[in-house]
């Protein structure tokens, strides 16, 4: 028999307990592009407002994009979530985790690799994800410093 641990819980939890991959493990490939075109598309379709992408490679060990997205009402933000599970499925992504798609402000679907956020309006300015994850707080590499003469 083999000494070889078994950690409870889903593969997302279990890979939680490995600790993080590299950037060069994880290079996002074309499935998470595919999936990422099926989901813009489908909020598109869907008259979602302001659609961002965000891409976090090698910024987060829990996906490697975010997409976040306004709907008007609670109503369409089901529906969006909906359409984004179904669309996923039939391309054979069978893993679409939905939190709050019962009458929330905020609906999150998590597709693994990707992670999208679906806000009324108001809710989406409290939490400011944007102002979280957006590439505009990275901090740039410090210039080397130039020598006084």
């Amino acid at each position: 028999m083999g000494s070889a641990v078994q950690v409870p819980g889903t593969p997302r939890k279990k890979a939680a307990v490995a600790g993080p991959v590299s950037s060069e493990t994880r290079e996002a490939g074309p499935r998470v592009e595919q999936f990422l075109d099926i989901i813009t598309t489908s909020l598109e379709d869907d008259k979602a407002e302001d659609i961002v992408v965000i891409d976090l490679t090698g910024r987060a060990s829990f996906a490697d994009r975010m997409v976040i997205a306004t709907g008007i009402a609670d109503r369409q933000i089901a529906a969006m979530a909906a359409h984004i599970d179904r669309k996923l499925g039939e391309v054979g992504h069978r893993r679409v985790r939905t939190e709050g798609a019962t009458g929330s402000d905020w609906v999150l679907l998590d597709a693994g690799d990707i992670v999208v956020h679906l806000f009324k309006a108001e809710a989406r300015a409290l939490y400011g994800l944007e102002r979280m994850w957006g590439a505009d707080l990275d901090v740039p590499p410090e210039a080397p410093a130039t020598p006084v003469e």
